[in-house]
């Protein structure tokens, strides 16, 4: 009889399941011990670090513990750098790390170092997991069984096979209000353990240019109609075009506040209240100006059948990606309404990232 632990025995599955498991010890808080050849790290989510947790990884770093930072936070901090950098912590200072971790007016109190590829990894590791990319890590010298390994060769390559693992799982026909005839698809093999939908609008002819929005859950906007955004004014409004119009497909992807996950995002609205913009604001807090992928966008399309796409978006990156994926992609102008309280946010998508929106300013002080 074949041994169970046959199912999980190749090095692609083991390997993707090591991390997927990773990400979920990081975001219960445990820590997790990170391979890169030789090398072993103990990797740690910095904003998780309190006392307790502290005075444990001192004993086991022996003052060999850093605080690798993303190159978004380390130029908040005054430094720029084309990489991440580490800085020596040698004593885990718990206001400390979470001063140079997220704080608006912190700067940097000590030299950055370059990490090296395991550094590098523990970072990607916890953008999977929708975490801050603050990374306190020490030497291993020897595994620790307790801890879930994961090798930062896995970490690289997670989100590749991801996309190839994408598969449909499951479709019913969802009435939507001015969409009735309307079909909702659920894929899994989505990254950071998380599903994508379709919603099929009407009946698309697949022989031709498809209607197609890649819209990314916007839970405030979608949900309860924020007025800081147009997301869910651009999602109402495709589905009624499409209606309207033979039909499409509305890819609906969970990467919410542009891939940083509903905590960072919500984290990020806090500071825009405080006067910065929605770019700054993630960048205080470590990220760039979007982390989305569409990969996984483009492999739904292709499980459905759909090979040329009439794009609805204003976001030219989404344009370029189903290119690079080899989609046959024209493009239809969409946004949503301006509001008082999202013209500043429309206008700074359009200057800081190239957003092909319509959009005035309200004079100063109006």
């Amino acid at each position: 009889m074949t041994d169970i632990t046959s199912l999980f025995s190749s090095p692609s599955v083991s390997g993707t399941l090591a991390v997927e498991r990773a990400i979920a010890e990081l975001r219960a808080g445990r820590p997790v011990a990170l391979t890169e050849g030789a090398a072993r790290l103990l990797v740690f989510p910095a904003e998780n670090l309190d006392r307790e947790s502290a005075g444990l990884i001192e004993n086991l770093a022996k003052g060999r513990a850093n605080l690798v930072l993303s190159v978004q936070r380390l130029r908040r901090l005054g430094v720029e750098r084309e990489r991440p950098g580490a800085i020596a912590t040698p004593r885990l200072d718990v206001e400390r790390v979470g001063a140079l971790l997220a704080d608006e007016e912190a700067r940097i109190d000590a030299p950055v170092a370059s990490p090296g590829a395991a550094e590098e990894a523990a970072l990607d590791l916890l953008r999977l997991a929708n975490l801050l990319p603050g990374a306190i890590v020490a030497p291993l010298p020897a595994p620790l069984p307790q801890l879930q390994e994961v090798s930062g060769a896995d970490v690289r390559s997670y989100r590749a096979k991801k996309v190839l693992s994408l598969h449909l799982v499951g479709r019913a026909p969802v009435p939507l209000e001015g969409a009735p005839n309307s079909e909702i698809v659920v894929f899994r093999g989505g990254e950071g353990l998380r599903d994508q939908a379709a919603v099929i609008v009407g009946k698309p002819d697949l022989s031709g240019p498809v209607h197609v929005r890649l819209h990314s859950a916007c839970l405030t906007g979608d949900l309860f109609g924020s007025l800081k955004c147009d997301c869910g004014d651009q999602l109402r409004h495709t589905a009624k075009i499409m209606a309207e119009s033979g039909g499409g497909v509305i890819l609906y992807l969970d990467q919410e506040g542009r891939g940083n996950g509903l905590a960072n995002k919500v984290r990020a609205y806090r500071l825009q209240a405080c006067g910065h913009d929605t770019y700054d604001a993630d960048e205080i807090l470590g990220f760039g100006l979007d982390q989305r992928r569409f990969g996984y966008a483009a492999r739904m399309l292709d499980l459905l059948g759909v090979t040329r796409v009439r794009l609805m978006t204003n976001n030219p990156a989404k344009i370029e990606a189903l290119r690079a994926a080899g989609l046959d992609v024209t493009d239809q102008r969409i946004q949503g309404r301006p509001t008082p309280q999202n013209i500043h946010y429309l206008a700074t998508k359009r200057d800081r990232a190239g957003h092909y929106l319509d959009v005035d300013l309200p004079p100063a002080g109006g």
